[in-house]
C-alpha cells in the first residue's frame, strides 16, 4: 500500500487518513513495573536512553500516516502529559493533525474513572464523535513495535464485511499463559478466542501448522459504528476478556499476523531485557531507520564528552560525561555522569533531568554516578545520586528484595527515581 499526500490508494478502496482517528492507551497503575511507576505511568517510563515508552505507538501511529491521535490517561499522568505537550505540539492552525491527552474525568453520566481498555473509549466517546471518523485504530502505550499500521488498516479494508480487525503475532506455547490466544480460520476470520488461559489444553485447537500460536497484540481496528454499538453493554469493560470474545460470535472479526517484533513491556524483567536488546550488533527493534525514525523530545544538549573511557556495545545518549570509567552493554540515558574508575556491565542508566545537586539537609550531593563503583544487572531511574564505592552486584542472587536504597525484582536491581545511596552502599 503506498501513501499519497491526501489519501491511500489500493485496488479496492481509497481512504483519507484524516478517516482514522487512533487512540492510545495510556495503561492501568502497573504495579508489575514497581517501583518504576511509582512516580509515573508506564507509558512515560524512559526506554532506549533518550525515548518514553509512549514514543513508539505515536511514532508508528505518525509513520504510518494516521496524525489524529488521542492517548488516554489516568495514574500519574503529570509526567506523560508533559512529554506529550513539549514533544507533539504540532501548531497546525486548522488541528487536521493533532496529539492529544484526554485524562479520566468524572462527569454528569458517569462518576468513575476507566475501569478496563473498553471502559476507557466507551467514557471518550463523545470525542471519537466529533472528529466522525469511519475508522478507530486502538493502541497500547506500552509495546515495543516498529508497524506499518497502514498496512493492517489495508488488511481490515480489503473485505467489506470486516468489522473487526485484531493485530496478532505468533508466539511459542510457553508464552500462552499472559496472553489472548486467537484461532484463525479461512480468510484469517477469528473462530475463537481465548483470553490467558491456565492451561495448554485450553488453546491446543488454536494451534498453527508450525506449532506456534497467535497471541492478541492489543491493536484493534474498529469501524466506527461497530464500535459504538459493542460499547453500548456498560458491563463490559474490557476488549480482551469481554468485548472480543463476544463479538466473533456475531460479527466477521479478522487477525492480522505481524511478523515482526514485538514486546509487551509489563514486567521488570521484559522492561530490562528489551532495553538491552538495543546493544545487540543486529537488535531485533532497529532506532536506525530513517523512513520509520521513533520521535521524542528534542533536547538542547551538548555532544557527549568520551574522556579516557573505555565503552563496548553501549548506546550512549546527548550531554552526558563518562571521565575514565568502563561501560559495557548497558545504556546511559541523557545528561548522565559517570565518574573515574566506574564499571558499569548490562546495566540500564537512565539519565538526568539537570545537571547538579540534590539540596539535602546534610548538604549538597552530587547526582550521577560517583568514582570507584561497580554496577551489574541494574536499573538507575533518573536523577539518583549514586557516592563512591558503591558496589550493586546482587552477589547472593536475590530475586525479591528491598532496602532504603534498592529493589531487587526478577534477580535485576532497581534503584528508585531520586535515590542518593551513600558512599559505600553494597549489595
Amino acid at each position: 500500500m503506498r501513501f499519497q499526500e491526501d489519501s491511500i490508494d489500493c485496488v479496492d478502496f481509497i481512504l483519507k487518513k484524516d478517516e482514522v482517528l487512533t487512540i492510545i492507551l495510556g495503561g492501568g497503575k502497573g504495579t508489575r513495573l514497581l517501583p518504576l511507576t511509582e512516580k509515573r505511568s508506564k507509558p512515560a517510563v524512559s526506554f532506549g536512553g533518550k525515548y518514553r515508552l509512549i514514543d513508539i505507538p505515536i511514532s508508528n501511529s505518525l509513520n504510518s500516516g494516521f496524525e489524529k491521535i488521542f492517548i488516554l490517561t489516568q495514574f500519574n499522568s503529570y509526567s506523560l502529559n508533559r512529554h506529550i505537550n513539549r514533544t507533539y505540539a504540532t501548531g497546525n492552525i486548522h488541528q487536521k493533525s493533532f496529539v492529544e491527552i484526554i485524562a479520566a474525568e468524572q462527569t454528569v453520566s458517569s462518576a468513575n474513572w476507566f475501569e478496563g481498555t473498553a471502559d476507557a473509549v466507551r467514557k471518550v466517546l463523545p470525542y471519537i464523535r466529533e472528529q466522525k471518523p469511519k475508522y478507530v485504530l486502538i493502541l497500547s502505550g506500552d509495546q515495543l513495535y516498529n508497524m506499518d499500521l497502514a498496512d493492517f488498516m489495508q488488511s481490515h479494508l480489503m473485505d467489506p464485511e470486516t468489522q473487526i480487525s485484531v493485530a496478532t503475532n505468533a508466539i511459542p506455547e510457553d508464552q500462552v499463559f499472559g496472553l489472548g490466544i486467537v484461532k484463525a480460520g479461512v480468510g484469517g476470520s477469528i473462530q475463537e478466542f481465548i483470553e490467558k488461559p491456565q492451561d495448554l489444553s485450553q488453546v491446543e485447537s488454536c494451534r498453527t501448522e508450525n506449532g506456534s500460536f497467535l497471541a492478541n497484540m492489543g491493536i484493534y481496528i474498529f469501524n466506527t459504528a461497530t464500535l459504538i454499538d459493542v460499547l453500548e453493554d456498560r458491563n463490559m469493560a474490557d476488549f480482551g476478556k469481554e468485548i472480543l470474545p463476544k463479538a466473533i460470535k456475531e460479527r466477521k472479526v479478522k487477525a492480522y499476523t505481524y511478523d515482526g517484533y514485538w514486546e509487551d513491556i509489563g514486567t521488570i524483567k521484559a522492561f530490562y531485557e528489551a532495553n538491552l536488546m538495543l546493544t545487540d550488533h543486529i537488535p531485533k527493534f532497529n532506532l536506525y531507520l530513517e523512513k520509520t525514525p521513533i520521535y521524542t523530545r528534542a533536547r538542547a544538549l551538548p555532544p557527549s564528552k568520551i574522556n579516557q573511557a573505555v565503552v563496548n556495545q553501549a548506546l550512549i545518549s546527548e550531554g552526558t560525561i563518562l571521565n575514565q570509567c568502563e561501560v559495557h552493554r548497558s545504556i546511559i540515558g541523557v545528561r548522565q555522569l559517570i565518574a573515574s574508575g566506574t564499571k558499569i556491565y548490562d546495566s540500564i542508566i537512565m539519565g538526568l533531568d539537570h545537571y547538579g545537586y540534590f539540596d539535602r539537609k546534610s548538604g549538597k550531593i552530587p547526582i550521577g554516578i560517583g568514582p570507584n563503583c561497580e554496577i551489574r544487572r541494574t536499573i538507575v531511574d533518573k536523577d539518583c545520586a549514586i557516592g563512591a564505592n558503591v558496589r550493586l552486584l546482587n552477589e547472593q542472587n536475590l530475586q525479591e528484595y528491598e532496602d532504603d536504597y534498592i529493589r531487587i525484582r526478577d534477580g535485576i536491581i532497581v534503584v528508585p527515581r531520586h535515590s542518593a545511596i551513600p558512599d559505600g552502599y553494597s549489595i
